[in-house]
C-alpha cells in the first residue's frame, strides 16, 4: 500500500492542489462568485451615482433661479404649489395619486 502511494504520490498531490484551485477559483473572498456580486453592487452604485448627480443638478438650476435675478414666474410656480396661492375666482384643485390596494 505504502509502496502505491509513493508511485502515485505526484498524482495525489496535484488532484488535491487542481480541487483546491478550483474551488478557490469559484468561491472565497477573490472567487468568480465575489466578482460577480461586486459588478452588481459595482453597477447599483453607478446608478445611484446618476440619480444623485441628476438631483444636484436640479437643485443647483432652481437655487440659480432664486439668486440675484429672480425669475418671477417660477417664484410664482413656487408660492401655488406649498401655500396653495391663488387669485380672485380661481378655483384650486389638489390631486392626490395615493392609489392603495
Amino acid at each position: 500500500m505504502l509502496k502505491k502511494l509513493k508511485k502515485n504520490y505526484f498524482l495525489l498531490v496535484s488532484t488535491f492542489l487542481i480541487i483546491y484551485f478550483f474551488f478557490n477559483l469559484l468561491s472565497g473572498q477573490r472567487g468568480l462568485i465575489s466578482y460577480f456580486d461586486k459588478k452588481q453592487n459595482l453597477d447599483e452604485l453607478k446608478m445611484k451615482e446618476t440619480l444623485v448627480i441628476n438631483k444636484i443638478k436640479d437643485l443647483d438650476f432652481k437655487n440659480s433661479l432664486l439668486s440675484d435675478n429672480l425669475d418671477l414666474d417660477y417664484i410664482e410656480i413656487l408660492i401655488r404649489e406649498r401655500f396653495l396661492f391663488g387669485k380672485e375666482n380661481e378655483i384650486i384643485y389638489i390631486i392626490n395619486n395615493d392609489t392603495k390596494n
